[in-house]
């Protein structure tokens, strides 16, 4: 059993590197994420996990003991209001500039990723507009993909979901139209696949270098942050984001009491952000 000592220490390393925080309610959910791990380690308690990760130089341990407390939940179009804004907002202001000359590319990035479902809806939803409006290419969209979690990374690079995974949230004319199934196992298409880039990075870290965006989806992500940290991110996405620039939050997040840069937009149902 993990001791509340050993909890906080655990819960400081893992803020300390990839921002998570965890309140002392939480020490139950890091006990049972972590105690495979230990015995894998050969350790007889978390205090000697902790140690171990502190004293590993090559941050192996350290990556393994982040992806266990990581959760990972996520499935397609979800909460499916920023996919229908995509669609009846910004993809037409987009479709009209790139007609006009105003622009050649859409840049979009996807924080924390998971297993690919939400880039790759966004994908989706891109090839049926596009079925719409013809005057728009694949090559038009540039779908950036980042997760701080390596084993999510190869596994949305893989783009095979099994028959759980394939039905949460997924129209069956999607499913038809971009998956090729073999026995329980399903294949994004190739048309779609290539459409996406995916990225190890931790949002700690400095992204200015994935240059200037013109949606970004963070998603579900800030509730596991602290304050500070909320501000310091939505902070760094402003000043990502193009001029009028667009931000997507999880339909439980609201950025009212941690920033001034973004106006709240609504369409129909569903909310939205842009830059000022």
């Amino acid at each position: 059993m993990i001791t509340l000592e050993e909890f906080r220490l655990i819960r400081d390393y893992v803020e300390k590197h990839c921002g998570i925080h965890l309140s002392d309610d939480k020490t139950y959910l890091v006990e049972t994420r972590l105690t495979t791990l230990m015995f894998e380690q050969g350790s007889n308690t978390f205090g000697d996990l902790y140690n171990r990760a502190v004293l590993d130089k090559t941050h192996t341990l350290r990556d393994k003991i982040i992806e266990a407390i990581t959760t990972n939940e996520t499935f397609w179009f979800r909460d499916i209001h920023p996919f229908s804004i995509l669609t009846e907002v910004m993809l037409k202001q987009y479709a009209e500039e790139i007609a006009a000359g105003k622009r050649s590319r859409i840049r979009f990035w996807c924080c924390a990723c998971s297993t690919g479902q939400e880039p790759y809806s966004i994908a989706m939803t891109f090839l049926e507009f596009i079925r719409r409006y013809p005057q728009l290419k694949p090559e038009h969209i540039e779908i950036l993909a980042t997760d701080i979690s390596s084993t999510v990374l190869f596994l949305g690079k893989l783009g095979r979901y099994d028959n759980l995974a394939i039905t949460r949230g997924l129209a069956d004319e999607y499913r038809s139209r971009y998956f090729v199934q073999n026995n329980k196992i399903w294949t994004i298409s190739d048309e779609v696949k290539k459409m996406v880039r995916f990225q190890k990075l931790n949002l700690q870290e400095n992204f200015n270098h994935l240059g200037k965006q013109d949606v970004i989806f963070c998603r579900n992500i800030l509730i596991y942050f602290s304050l500070d940290f909320k501000q310091d991110i939505l902070k760094r996405i402003a000043a990502l984001l193009r001029p009028s620039g667009y931000l997507f939050l999880g339909a439980s997040e609201s950025i009212i009491m941690y920033t001034q840069e973004y106006e709240m937009q609504r369409h129909a149902m569903g909310l939205y952000y842009q830059v000022k």
